[in-house]
């Protein structure tokens, strides 16, 4: 498969960019400047380009069967999420070049009171919450879209680097949370998570989540 990843430079984007790659894919790594990539990074080729300009999506997924977007604003740049996932959503939708959109878990339902955890300081402390309003209004685009063929994947509430051990649950809409209570994946088993369903579809038009 030949896979386009936006945001290949962050830190999910490169554990995405690995596993693709050592799974044999012919990846392609989108950063807006390659020559400020610190680490060098698995992928077949390194292009420059950004996920929130239409015209680059559309121009840099041409000869691509998929574009994983796993790229994330800075402090204070939030409601960029909402700008790049229109503009995903736009560059793909003449094509048809399938989009997995790395999204936030703000919008998931809390298993105990069926509510969004945007609001709930057990999941999302104050100083996530604009990142996680962002992210809602993110899912809202891609929900919305019924031409461009997407799947959004929200991560459980804790998601940090650790361990690639090829294990996940899957949902859909509800927070994922084990026997004590704690909602977390590593990025390594995200990334797993990420290519499993790009190899074998399961969430066409339609989120899908993970956890331990």
């Amino acid at each position: 498969m030949r896979i386009l990843v936006f945001g290949a430079a962050g830190n999910v984007g490169r554990r995405v960019v690995a596993e693709a790659v050592e799974r044999g894919h012919t990846v392609t790594a989108v950063t807006r400047d390659p020559a400020r990539v610190r680490e060098p990074l698995a992928a077949t080729a390194i292009r420059a380009g950004n996920a929130a300009n239409a015209q680059d999506v559309a121009e840099l997924s041409v000869g691509h069967d998929l574009v994983i977007s796993a790229t994330r604003p800075t402090p204070g740049s939030e409601r960029d999420h909402v700008r790049t996932a229109r503009a995903l959503l736009e560059g793909l939708r003449p094509s048809g070049v399938r989009l997995l959109l790395v999204g936030g878990a703000g919008s998931l339902l809390a298993p105990d009171t069926g509510q969004p955890i945007v609001d709930d300081q057990r999941y999302v402390s104050p100083e996530w919450r604009d990142i996680a309003v962002a992210c809602c209004e993110q899912y809202a685009v891609c929900r919305a879209e019924t031409e461009a063929d997407w799947t959004y994947l929200s991560p459980p509430a804790l998601l940090q680097p650790g361990l690639r051990t090829g294990r996940y649950r899957t949902g859909d809409d509800h927070l994922l949370v084990d026997a004590d209570g704690t909602s977390m994946i590593s990025m390594e088993d995200l990334a797993v998570a990420l290519l499993d369903e790009a190899q074998q579809p399961r969430h066409r038009q339609a989120r899908f989540t993970v956890a331990y």
